[in-house]
C-alpha cells in the first residue's frame, strides 16, 4: 500500500491548493489497522489506491516505512490534520466552509461549537452518523445544500472510505477526508492521549487502557508488525 510522504503542514499546503481549485479530492489517514484491511478487502484495496492522498497515521506506519528506507518525517493524524488545516486558513484569513459526517447527535453538538469557538472565521454544520443506506440520497443532499471545500466523514473505517468513493463525485468540488473517531475527539466525549504519551508513541496502549473494546482491533498491530519483519527479512536474503 502508498503513502504520501508529505509532513503536516505539507500536506496542509497539498489541501489548501485543491480547496483553490474547487476539485473533488479524498484523503485516507492509514494505521497499521487500515493496512491490514486492505490486505483482504480488494475493493478497499482499489480505494486506497485512487485516493488523492494517503497519510501515515500512526507510529507503527512510520516505522514500517523507515524500516523499508522510506524516509517519513512524521505520523499525519486525522485530528492533528484538521486542526493543522483551519489553523493555517484563518492565519491567512482565508474563511472555509466544513460539514462534518459522523457521531451521535450530542458529540456531533459538542464537536461543531468547539471547533467553531476555536476557530470563529470557518462556517460549521455536520449530521450525525447513524443512518441507513436508503438514507443517503437525502444526506448528500444536504452536504451539497451547505457547499462545503472541506467534507470530514467520521464513520470509522472502512466504513467513511467507501462512502466517500461512492458519494464524492455526486457532489461539488470539495477536500473529503476521513476522521474515524476526530470528531468524538474534538467534542470532547473521547479524551485524547496527554502530549506526554503521544511524544513517546505510545498513544495506542493509551487507547486500549481507556478503551478494552479496542483489544480485538488492537490484534491488527502485532499482525502488522510480524509482516513487515518478515517482508524485511525476505527483502535482505
Amino acid at each position: 500500500m502508498r503513502f504520501d510522504v508529505l509532513t503536516n503542514v505539507e500536506a496542509v499546503e497539498q489541501i489548501l491548493m485543491w480547496i483553490e481549485e474547487r476539485s473533488r479530492r479524498m484523503v485516507i489517514t492509514a494505521g497499521p489497522e487500515f493496512v491490514m484491511m486492505t490486505k483482504r478487502d480488494d475493493e478497499l484495496r482499489r480505494i486506497a489506491h485512487v485516493a488523492d492522498l494517503v497519510t501515515p497515521d500512526g507510529i507503527g506506519v512510520v516505522w514500517a516505512a523507515r524500516r523499508q528506507g522510506v524516509q517519513v518525517a512524521e505520523r499525519v493524524t486525522g485530528v492533528e490534520l484538521v486542526h493543522q488545516l483551519l489553523r493555517t486558513a484563518s492565519d491567512r484569513k482565508q474563511p472555509l466552509r466544513v460539514f462534518m459526517l459522523g457521531a451521535t447527535d450530542e458529540s456531533l453538538s459538542r464537536a461543531l461549537e468547539a471547533l467553531h469557538a476555536e476557530y470563529p472565521m470557518h462556517t460549521f454544520a455536520g449530521r450525525n452518523g447513524y443512518f441507513q443506506s436508503e438514507d443517503t440520497a437525502a444526506i448528500l443532499a444536504e452536504v451539497e445544500a451547505f457547499s462545503p471545500q472541506v467534507w470530514l466523514v467520521g464513520l470509522g473505517q472502512p466504513r467513511q472510505e467507501r462512502f466517500i468513493y461512492n458519494a464524492l463525485g455526486k457532489l461539488p468540488g470539495c477536500v473529503a477526508i476521513g476522521v474515524g473517531g476526530s470528531i468524538d475527539v474534538w467534542g470532547g466525549t473521547v479524551k485524547r492521549a496527554p502530549d506526554l504519551v503521544q511524544k513517546l508513541n505510545v498513544e495506542w496502549l493509551y487507547r486500549l487502557v481507556r478503551q478494552p473494546s479496542r483489544f480485538k482491533r488492537q490484534l491488527a498491530l502485532p499482525k502488522f508488525a510480524w509482516q513487515v519483519i518478515r517482508r524485511g527479512n525476505t527483502s535482505d536474503n
